[in-house]
């Protein structure tokens, strides 16, 4: 029995990044061999077993077949005749099938290493294509580390797209992917890889509609409406802000990808078009609640909120009313800087300020601060309550003050 690391503990290791995790290969061993030395087993689909005491994840060396279609389409084979080389030629990158021996030595078969040093993704072989999981796995790796992806690796991902292989994808799977991925340092770069392969046209095409939509040139430089997208999800990320604010950033502007009916004015539709796409990529995503709720607030008032300095303080009222934001502040801090990103994410507006966030939150804690509960107590007809706490709000948010709206 012989034990060696693998994969990204390894990879990460060669570019000096810190490693969360180590998973381990165990090559020449049955599963009664691991199950006497100790280890639990807890692999569902192939043998995986728990360290005894690190508790820490080591797997039989295996090889899979091919023998149907998605990414459960598969045969699993461990056995004590599978090599380490058979183990990592079933990998996806040539980055990832390295692995280092219990005495330090690196295993690099596939030449993972001198991947790394050009800063390229390289599938490591022709099994590449039999799991289409894989294009998201490639096109996250591109928004992680900001490597080129190879030709004949992105010409794979066409022919997996053109083969239907993509269409088999389970939406829980297809999210994940898309959660780890807008998590990244430059999340546009997954988007940029799985459009240039025809992916993102088949999992997201309400967001593949935005890429040759003008936009107006005095506020939007970019022009292209994509182009701004992808702006504004980066910015997000470069704030560092959570998975439900960067979702919200990347759907904000799905309802201009479509064509509104004649009769609806032009404001009306996106607003309405928007709403409507945003929940049926959720519902199709099966994302979770927190990130399908944000993403349709930005959808549908981030216009308004760009707009807050010239609101009247009733209209104000009303916007927190829709946006729930005295029971609830975090999402509405939130909802603040989506339109944030969408306001900076421009080219050359990466500086500009956005005081329309304090301006709103300020009207937020001024109508917090009315205690609806004594004007309740003070109305003899019940009926004129929320009426009069209403109008105690419009009355605290004429006390904002209005920051000036600068521009560079």
């Amino acid at each position: 029995m012989k034990i060696y690391t693998v994969g990204g503990a390894v990879r990460d290791e060669l570019l000096g990044l810190p490693v969360k995790d180590r998973d381990y290969v165990v090559v020449g061993a049955t599963v009664e061999d691991m199950l006497a030395a100790g280890y639990r087993p807890v692999g569902k689909d192939f043998p995986v077993f728990l360290h005894p005491h690190t508790q820490a994840e080591y797997a039989l060396a295996r090889t899979e077949r091919k023998s149907g279609r998605g990414y459960k389409g598969f045969t699993v084979y461990a056995a004590p005749d599978v090599t380490l080389e058979d183990d990592l030629a079933r990998r996806d990158l040539t980055i990832n099938a390295m692995a280092e021996s219990e005495d330090g030595e690196l295993i690099d078969p596939f030449h993972g290493q001198e991947d790394l040093a050009r800063r390229t993704l390289r599938h490591v072989g022709p099994a590449f294509i039999e799991d289409p999981v894989r294009i998201l796995r490639l096109a996250r790796f591109a928004a992680r580390f900001g490597f080129e992806v190879a030709r004949e690796t992105q010409a794979l991902c066409r022919r997996m797209v053109d083969e239907g292989e993509v269409d088999h994808l389970v939406a829980e799977r297809v999210w994940a992917e898309l959660a780890k991925g807008l998590m990244e340092a430059q999340p546009s770069r997954m988007f940029a890889v799985l459009r240039d392969c025809g992916a993102l046209a088949r999992l997201m095409p309400e967001l593949d509609a935005l890429w040759g939509v003008p936009q107006p040139e005095q506020h939007h430089p970019e022009i292209d409406t994509g182009v701004h997208v992808m702006l504004v999800l980066d910015h997000a990320a470069a704030q560092g802000w959570p998975l439900d604010t960067r979702f919200a950033a990347l759907c904000h502007d799905l309802g201009k990808g479509t064509t509104p009916p004649a009769e609806w004015p032009r404001h009306i539709a996106h607003e309405h078009r928007g709403v409507a796409l945003v929940e049926a990529l959720c519902e199709r995503l099966r994302a979770p609640n927190d990130c399908r709720e944000l993403a349709v607030l930005v959808s549908r008032e981030h216009t308004n909120v760009h707009r807050a300095l010239e609101l009247r303080p009733d209209t104000v009222v009303d916007l927190l009313g829709r946006c729930d934001a005295l029971r609830k502040p975090e999402r509405f801090t939130r909802l603040l800087d989506a339109c944030e990103a969408d306001a900076r994410g421009r080219t050359g507006f990466a500086q500009r300020p956005y005081p329309q966030a304090a301006y709103l939150q300020a009207c937020r804690v001024a109508a917090a601060g009315v205690d609806a509960g004594a004007i309740a107590m003070a109305q003899a007809d019940k009926t004129t309550i929320p009426d009069a706490v209403r109008q105690a709000r419009i009355a605290a948010i004429k006390t904002v003050t209005k920051p000036a709206l600068e521009s560079t």
